[in-house]
């Protein structure tokens, strides 16, 4: 069978939009999959501490040189550099491919030596077999970031040339390669089992990417110049985003460090209600941010001002259209949810109760954390990464102080904050739980985002001027007079049916009322985002202009 589609140009920003969120709804599901699997296998215990501290460090390289490095400047650069001289966007692709190489692996083996220290720091409450198996785990796993360093590269040629199809295939294979060392390795390795499916998922994730890129026209060549001017701005963009990036890693590891210090399993609860929380975020916000990325980059650099602010004005509502609902039925329905993916095996009641309140307090800042890969985005393609660096530090530093404060006010007896400790323990049901400390988590992160996303809204309007505000606060308004409404109708059907004892039925079941009734009242009100989905689907299926373009 030949492999043309996955070739397939889109270039159109919703359908693109439509491809990703399906593609991180299947990846996510997966995801979901990955931990109802390691909570069965493995329970809220040391073990799963011990795997998710050992992927901390990974992932800091993984953060700060790729995503703080790579897939906010390569793009916007790449766009820049191949609309004036193809070939030599191309050498500088190969130039890059060969550094970053060369830089990735140079880091992960220093890392690789200095391990027991910075295992100490970043897990200082665990005893010596965990901090022994959790250097053993952090090595095997540097390999990882190394072939995401050169995937992102490919990542982003695949999104320039609108083959979001391929692209979106890649974090599948990662998650299916996880699941595979679960079920097939861990049962006779144990955790090591996960590690080396998070290895062998990496060099997948960049294998499957590379027939695309080289239809895309890429020659690979052994250059490798660290001179060349091209080069020095990709550094001189990335150092203040990887700063940033850095800072978020640093928030990471500080809550890691935190949690370790806490009850037993606390690293794992956290974990576990922090995908859950990614859930929505990443099937909504960043597919739609990821779409729209190099139509920003394009017009910006085409100076095409009113275009650049139209799209990103348009992605902006849709975002809050479709992110609302999903909020809201998140919260009603957190037990169901939570339940179902993760109360199997090993993981206990009381763990399963802390995800499900956290994922209850995440839900408050998941609208939030929709739109922040968008603003991100925003200022990438304006090539402006020391605006989000700024916010993010601020972010950071709040979140910090504010999880020190609140996780250790919310320690038994502690009376520091005993209302606070009544109302959580009251309106999450958490009268069975002994040490609720855990919460403190998610409560210092919405405050932060909540600021985060009033400050990103100030220096968006300084840079860009009127992006839209009067329709994105009509859009919202009528979202959220249809979400309010939905929420009658959603708890008068959990009513109805509650007293049927299964989570899938109870999930299935009201989250579709809930969907199928917010979709006719915002039809009723006359909502613009409900027209716009519509027409991207006619459209498509038409050869009609889409109103994304």
């Amino acid at each position: 069978m030949k492999l043309d589609f996955l070739n397939h140009q889109t270039k159109r920003v919703g359908f693109a939009a439509v491809i990703l969120a399906f593609s991180h709804l299947i990846s996510r599901f997966l995801g979901l999959i990955r931990d109802w699997l390691l909570a069965r296998s493995f329970g809220a215990g040391l073990e799963l501490d011990v795997y998710f501290a050992a992927f901390k460090i990974p992932d800091f390289v993984y953060q700060i040189f790729i995503l703080g490095g790579i897939v906010a400047t390569f793009l916007p650069l790449f766009s820049e550099y191949f609309s004036k001289d193809s070939d030599g966007a191309w050498e500088f692709t190969s130039n890059t491919l060969n550094i970053f190489l060369v830089l990735l692996t140079s880091l992960s083996l220093i890392l690789f030596i200095f391990t027991p220290y910075i295992t100490k720091i970043i897990a200082p409450g665990f005893n010596d077999w965990q901090i022994d198996k959790t250097i053993f785990l952090t090595r095997l796993m540097l390999l990882s970031p190394i072939f995401f360093g050169l995937s992102s590269i490919f990542s982003s040629i695949l999104q320039y040339f609108y083959r979001f199809l391929i692209y979106s295939f890649a974090p599948i294979v990662y998650n299916l390669s996880i699941i595979f060392g679960i079920l097939f390795l861990s049962p006779r390795l144990g955790i090591l089992g996960v590690a080396l499916g998070v290895v062998v998922g990496a060099f997948s994730h960049f294998l499957i990417q590379i027939p695309s890129v080289i239809n895309c026209g890429f020659r690979y060549k052994p250059i490798l110049n660290f001179k060349d001017p091209k080069i020095k701005k990709v550094f001189l963009l990335m150092i203040p985003r990887a700063f940033g990036v850095s800072s978020m890693q640093i928030n990471a590891i500080v809550i890691n460090a935190i949690a370790s210090t806490l009850v037993v399993g606390s690293i794992s609860v956290f974990n576990f209600a922090n995908n859950i929380r990614l859930f929505p975020i990443a099937i909504i916000g960043v597919s739609f941010a990821t779409a729209v990325f190099p139509k920003l980059s394009r017009a910006w650099v085409e100076n095409k001002k009113e275009k650049f602010i139209n799209s990103f004005s348009l992605i902006f509502r849709q975002i809050i259209y479709l992110a609302l609902p999903v909020v809201i039925l998140m919260f009603i329905l957190r037990n169901q949810l939570v339940n179902l993916i993760l109360r199997h095996g090993q993981f206990s009641i009381e763990a399963a109760q802390l995800v499900s309140a956290s994922v209850g307090l995440f839900c408050f800042g998941i609208l939030f954390a929709s739109l922040r890969p968008l603003f991100f985005r925003v200022f990438f393609s304006l090539k402006d990464t020391k605006t989000p660096t700024l916010l993010a530090v601020i972010f950071v530093i709040v979140n910090i102080v504010l999880s020190l404060v609140l996780t250790s006010a919310l320690k038994p007896g502690s009376l520091e904050a005993a209302g606070l400790k009544d109302f959580l323990i009251k309106n999450f049901s958490l009268y069975q739980v002994n040490d609720i400390s855990i919460l403190g988590f998610p409560l210092a992160y919405l405050i932060s985002l909540a600021l985060e996303f009033c400050l990103f809204i100030v220096f968006l309007k300084k840079r860009l001027g009127d992006f839209g505000i009067k329709e994105i606060l009509n859009s919202f308004l009528k979202s959220l007079v249809a979400g309010i409404l939905m929420i009658f109708i959603v708890q008068f059907s959990l009513l109805q049916i509650g007293l049927i004892d299964s989570d899938l039925y109870q999930l299935v079941l009201i989250s579709s009322i809930g969907f199928l009734a917010y979709i006719i009242i915002t039809f009723i009100f006359g909502s613009v985002e409900i027209q716009s989905i519509k027409t991207l689907f006619f459209n498509k299926f038409s050869h009609k202009v889409d109103d994304y373009e």
